[in-house]
């Protein structure tokens, strides 16, 4: 090797250990800092007519494993998704309370019954009366705090969501910013490098928000799309809108139709100008966004649902009397007469038959509606799995009404007719026995406190009498739990809770005995939607038995939703070690690595050294 090639080999060897050291320190400085890859130098020797005389640094490294990497993005939206959802679902459990705790939702229902049971034994005492006013009155109090604080936490997810759509929007922007300029570097150097590790962690914080697929492309580009395939980012952005609604209440809810819709959707706006409605095409299934949205309109709706359940199973169980038809026949058919009047927007005509060829038992049920615009009803308007709804418009008068009754059940062989007044007729079909009426019954909203029964409607709906209407807005069951309020009427006038008519003694324990007997003991069907029981396979039961089943549902769930986010923790955390153990910096290699390339250093000094001295010696000659 003659001097030039040996002057040149050292050079190159102090440069190439320069930009190593650089890569160290480099290191060493940042071992704390988020995100940041260990780098290490790629050297490669360069040839001169044959010989190796020089080396130099072909690219910066990364020292990361890209599989553990997209692991580890895949749990991060799991663990985004749990720790988010878990944290909601335990804050809910404050809502209802310390189980055994005078402030819990069971404990304020169970004192009020528990007064109730007490007026059953001295009706005549005013003391008691008033208690059991006052615990009603605590009791709806506590239902409509409830409401507000359920609301309130889907208002926090909304939110949350719109928080994190500005954090999305703003990873989107600088992935596309970073894609377009390493899409002109050629060779990665330590500033690119840089950005890469820039890059990797706006995706991360993108994988934390929603659930992403990152694809690699030519020129060191990635493309981010959602798990259901919607491109979010290449070399230019998508963005994504939300528009919250601000105050949430019962009643507000999402839907796919937006002159329906009252709260916020999200749509992406993609680089090509199209738009997409995440929600609708559920294309976010985790992270953040996707517990955000699973709360605000699931997981929140059902529990608001549960307590509008009680709410309305309360209030229904003492106002609403249901009354028998009285056997009738005519000729060859048999059947029922009822009187059909005094029914309000919401009660129901029950009509059970037995299809004689198959021995199968149906159910009818016919409800008062009086706004025609929500016709037809949905058989899920009730909470029985077997029966079949028809609504029948009242708005056109009693002729009108007698006449849908025959179109709705003249199917099934079945005649109605009005014999007079308001009474109707329900009839089998003769001689043909094809069915068997097995009853006919109607369930009317006591509306009175003097009913002449002991039915009396002791809650309201705010001001109105709650009878189950549906309108143009819904069922009226929907937000009842934060309109509920103690009968004004029965507060003014608390010995309404022993007379329900002007004959009946000031010692008479009927009603008490009625109204303790309905919430403690009298079993009702409930629906599916609360999450208590199934489409086919109802809960049925009294209402203090399904209050403890609303807990033990929303408990169970807060448990499985804490269980899962321990899980998703369990293994995070091992990805990330495992991440660590090849992109993080460890300060003793980096220490053993300085001193390895001081030593190089040193060498190629003292080669670079020594030629200078013959070079020198050369001259002189």
């Amino acid at each position: 090797m003659g001097l030039s090639q040996a002057l040149i080999s050292a050079i190159s060897g102090l440069n190439a250990n320069q930009s190593s050291l650089a890569l160290v320190s480099a290191n060493v400085a940042n071992a704390g800092t988020a995100g940041y890859v260990r780098k290490t130098s790629n050297l490669v020797a360069v040839a001169g007519s044959g010989t190796a005389i020089s080396v130099r640094v072909a690219n910066v490294q990364r020292e990361l494993d890209s599989y553990v990497q997209r692991q580890l993005r895949v749990e991060n939206s799991g663990a985004s998704y749990a720790t988010t959802r878990s944290q909601m679902l335990n804050q809910l459990q404050g809502v209802y309370g310390q189980p055994g705790s005078n402030a819990a939702l069971e404990t304020v229902f169970n004192n009020f019954t528990s007064s109730l049971q007490a007026l059953t034994s001295s009706p005549d005492d005013a003391a008691a009366r008033s208690s059991v006013i006052s615990n009603g009155q605590l009791l709806t109090q506590q239902l409509n705090s409830m409401t507000t604080s359920i609301q309130g936490l889907r208002e926090n997810a909304e939110l949350g969501i719109s928080d994190a759509v500005s954090q999305v929007n703003d990873a989107l922007s600088h992935i596309a910013q970073l894609n377009t300029q390493l899409e002109s570097t050629t060779t990665i150097d330590a500033s690119a490098a840089n950005m890469l590790d820039q890059r990797d962690s706006y995706i991360d914080k993108l994988s934390k928000l929603m659930d992403i697929n990152v694809i690699k492309g030519d020129q060191g580009q990635l493309t981010v799309y959602t798990n259901s395939g919607i491109q979010l980012v290449s070399d230019k952005a998508g963005k994504i809108s939300f528009d919250p609604q601000g105050t949430m209440s019962a009643t507000t809810q999402w839907s796919a139709d937006p002159t329906v819709r009252q709260v916020g959707t999200l749509t992406l706006t993609t680089a090509n100008g199209s738009n997409v409605d995440l929600i609708q095409s559920h294309a976010i299934r985790s992270g953040s966004i996707a517990a955000y949205l699973q709360l605000r309109d699931r997981d929140l709706v059902q529990a608001q649902s549960q307590i509008d359940a009680l709410a309305a199973a309360m209030s229904s169980s003492l106002s609403d009397k249901t009354t028998a038809g009285v056997a009738a026949t005519s000729g060859a058919q048999s059947g029922f007469d009822l009187d059909i009047s005094g029914l309000s927007t919401g009660n129901k005509i029950t009509v059970n038959y037995t299809d004689s060829l198959t021995n199968t038992v149906h159910t009818i049920t016919l409800m008062r509606v009086d706004d025609p615009s929500v016709l037809p009803l949905s058989d899920s308007v009730t909470a029985a799995s077997n029966d079949k709804v028809y609504g029948i418009d009242f708005s056109g008068g009693m002729t009108s009404v007698y006449g849908q009754i025959a179109n709705a059940v003249g199917s099934t062989g079945m005649v109605a007719s009005n014999t007079a007044g308001t009474t109707l007729r329900i009839l089998n079909d003769g001689a043909g026995n094809a069915v068997t009426v097995n009853s006919v019954t109607k369930t009317a909203t006591m509306t009175s406190l003097l009913s002449g029964s002991s039915e009396l409607p002791f809650f309201t709906d705010g001001t109105s009498i709650f009878s189950g209407a549906i309108g143009a807005a819904g069922s009226q069951s929907v937000g009842l739990a934060g309109r509920i309020t103690v009968n004004g009427n029965l507060i003014n006038d608390p010995s309404k809770l022993i007379g329900y008519s002007a004959s009946v003694a000031n010692g008479d324990s009927t009603r008490p005995d009625f109204l303790y007997n309905q919430l403690t003991a009298a079993s009702q069907t409930y629906s599916p939607a609360t999450g208590v029981g199934s489409t086919n396979s109802p809960f049925v039961g009294s209402i203090s038995t399904f209050l403890r089943q609303v807990v033990s549902v929303q408990g169970q769930t807060a448990d499985a939703a804490a269980s899962l986010k321990q899980g998703q923790d369990v293994v995070q955390s091992s990805l990330l070690q495992r991440f660590d153990a090849a992109a993080g910096v460890n300060i003793d290699e980096e220490m053993a690595n300085l001193l390895s390339l001081q030593n190089s250093y040193a060498a190629n000094a003292r080669v670079l050294s020594a030629v200078k001295d013959m070079i020198d010696t050369l001259m002189k000659l």
